[in-house]
């Protein structure tokens, strides 16, 4: 015990405890998964992978089918999802380097992001995870409006050494940290008693894992063997040998054990007797890798969808996103809608009485008519970007430029959710119209970009 209690005290803000602010909303738990595709969750319809406590959460609660990330690599993904704005729009479009993760700003300090809000509401604040938006001075959890941070600062380390690219990447608060374990289990019980700590108050729990994303070879020391990792009983779960170099086998293991990972924090709501006043949300920050393996342990599913991460067909900007609001959404339910993960922003705002600011631009909207009573989408156009792709959807529409001067593509995802069959020339007023808005919307954007 007094272990973990020196671990959070390194981990906090001085002075953090006892801030106070107007009424008491409900908690929000925010809980976002590292490239795990559309397919890869059972309740989405995979047919091996095991997933029970995410299917839980999916029967409890409210799963969304049409959800999107507006681009589709991790970092812009977060900025997005902390700020509710297009990444175009607060400056943070591009992938972090290995030095921007170690020192640099990455997303501007003059965005505002959800602790920060929340915190001026009377809320504890915790991050626990993968934060993979610059560590700079003024950029780091516990400058942006955390209590507390455990976490590794750049993204895929190694989930048992830490290390990223030569270097340990774990922290807690902002110093570095060496811990034992396995960081889905590290970041999961970090987690969990941050809720025990806090049950009594409102909380804003954030959980970034950085499971499921694939190992990078750049992480391993000499001699270390290059395979998927997790606790040996995740992969006799499914009878597979826990030193197997079979990339389907170390992923499947990888999952189930981010599963649970996921019901610990779960089950620690459930001891504490929260369920009933707090919103769980749980995504995904883009789409799994896929076609040419690099490296060859990337075996994540997008199906039924094209593409992958660092794209703008659906397999790289649908992904699955679950939410879990007692009393407000009803248990069970499907919602087709299409939405974003800037549109979580503003959800979890509402969850804690908070308003976005009025001094900028906020692209997400209020989702909870669309998730709750049934009404369409707030969104007219949901746009994506990324690498100088860019895409559109409108309704059953989906246009894709590939890449910048590139002839537009136009699916309908109603009857092709695939984008297998391009009808740009089969219907070129529709294709010339959507390629017209999509140019209208980059010129209406900042030129940090």
């Amino acid at each position: 015990m007094r272990a973990i209690a020196l671990m959070f005290a390194l981990a906090a803000v001085p002075g953090a405890e006892g801030q106070q602010g107007g009424p008491r909303g409900d908690n929000v738990v925010l809980i976002y998964l590292d490239n795990v595709g559309w397919g890869d969750l059972a309740c989405y319809g995979n047919p091996t992978i095991r997933t029970p406590n995410m299917d839980r959460l999916a029967t409890e609660g409210t799963r969304l089918t049409d959800f999107y990330i507006p681009t589709s690599s991790c970092s812009p993904s977060r900025g997005a999802l902390l700020t509710g704005r297009y990444p175009d729009r607060n400056g943070l479009a591009h992938q972090l380097s290995v030095e921007e993760n170690w020192s640099g700003i990455g997303l501007p300090h003059s965005e505002r992001i959800l602790p920060e809000l929340l915190r001026e509401r009377g809320y504890a604040t915790g991050a626990f995870g993968k934060w993979n938006l610059g560590f700079a001075e003024g950029s780091r959890p516990t400058d942006r409006g955390f209590d507390e941070y455990i976490g590794c600062i750049s993204g895929n380390c190694d989930y048992y050494t830490h290390v990223y690219n030569g270097r340990l990447d774990m922290r807690a608060g902002t110093e570095p940290r060496k811990l034992t374990g396995y960081t889905t289990d590290i970041f999961a019980d970090a987690a969990a008693e941050f809720v025990r700590r806090n049950a009594s108050r409102p909380f804003f729990l954030y959980v970034p894992f950085n499971a499921a994303h694939c190992p990078n070879p750049k992480n391993k020391a000499p001699g270390q063997p290059f395979r998927w990792q997790a606790p040996a009983e995740f992969f006799e779960l499914y009878g597979f040998d826990p030193g197997t170099d079979v990339p389907q086998h170390g992923y499947h293991a990888v999952m189930t054990a981010l599963d649970a990972g996921v019901g610990k924090v779960l089950d620690a709501l459930e001891a504490t007797g929260v369920v009933g006043k707090t919103l769980v949300i749980l995504a995904s920050d883009n789409g799994g890798r896929v076609g040419p393996r690099r490296p060859s342990l990337e075996v994540a599913s997008n199906a039924p969808f094209r593409g992958g991460r660092t794209s703008v067909y659906e397999g790289g900007v649908r992904t699955p996103c679950i939410l879990r609001w007692p009393g407000r959404l009803r248990s069970g339910s499907v919602v087709r809608e299409p939405l974003t993960n800037m549109d979580l922003f503003v959800l979890a705002l509402n969850a804690g009485g908070a308003e976005p600011p009025r001094d900028r631009v906020i692209d997400g909207r209020d989702p909870l008519p669309a998730l709750r009573d049934g009404a369409r989408s707030p969104h007219s156009n949901i746009y994506f970007s990324y690498r100088g792709a860019r895409g559109l959807r409108q309704g059953r529409w989906k246009a894709v430029l590939p890449q910048p001067g590139g002839q537009v593509e136009l699916y309908d995802l109603s009857v092709d959710p695939g984008e297998r069959r391009d009808l740009a020339g089969a219907k070129p007023d529709i294709a010339a119209r959507l390629a017209g808005e999509l140019r209208q919307w980059q010129a209406s954007l900042p030129s940090h970009n």
